[in-house]
């Protein structure tokens, strides 16, 4: 595949974040809730595979990650990711599915900083609640570095990723910057977002502008 044609692709895709993001803030009923968006620090959006074979047990996909301006105003440029291995437990046996983790403390975004880190075991993660008015209700989510959610057919709930891998995508990295960045290079770097990730970061930027103590 050329070049163009990769970056077209890593576009598309993160239009498919924002989309997928704008889609569930835009259902209260089903959001993300909000004082837990307002607390994070990152967000990491894997859109499910639109086209071709996905294979749920053996490789989730590829997304991207993006945290807060150091100011605590607005989001950062977005690094890519994927996310691979471990058991989806809910959504098995579906042919798709979206994932959204909320990095929520500075442990957590300093696990992001790694080439690779293993969910539920050199991070804690836990399955969020849903619905913008929803409360964390246990300790696990309220103490949790990571919490996560998918959405598989419509259905939109907290899931275990325990056991997958989250590493940088530096390929992607390289379509975006024409640099093989790693994420600790982007994330925080104040270096300006791709043309293609505009749309992203306005979305973000609307159901949450900044960061709350």
């Amino acid at each position: 595949m050329t070049w163009a044609a990769e970056e077209e692709k890593t576009n598309e895709r993160l239009d498919d974040a924002a989309s997928l993001f704008s889609e569930i803030m835009g259902s209260p009923d089903k959001a993300i809730p909000q004082d837990l968006l307002n607390k994070s620090q990152c967000i990491i959006l894997v859109p499910g595979l639109k086209k071709g074979g996905f294979i749920l047990a053996a490789k989730f996909g590829r997304g991207f990650v993006t945290c807060r301006n150091p100011s605590g105003d607005g989001w950062g440029p977005p690094g890519a990711v994927r996310v691979e291995g471990g058991s989806v437990g809910l959504q098995a046996g579906f042919s798709s599915t979206d994932l959204i983790l909320l990095v929520m403390n500075e442990r957590g975004m300093r696990k992001l900083l790694k080439s690779k880190f293993t969910l539920g075991g050199d991070a804690s993660v836990a399955g969020g609640p849903v619905g913008r008015d929803a409360t964390a209700q246990t300790d696990a989510m309220m103490t949790a570095e990571i919490l996560s959610w998918s959405r598989s057919k419509g259905v939109f709930a907290g899931v275990s990723l325990d056991g997958s891998t989250l590493r940088n995508d530096i390929d992607v990295n390289e379509e975006m910057y024409a640099k093989r960045w790693e994420n600790r290079q982007i994330l925080g770097s104040g270096q300006p977002p791709p043309p293609g990730a505009v749309k992203l970061i306005a979305v973000l930027n609307k159901y949450s502008p900044r960061k709350s103590s």
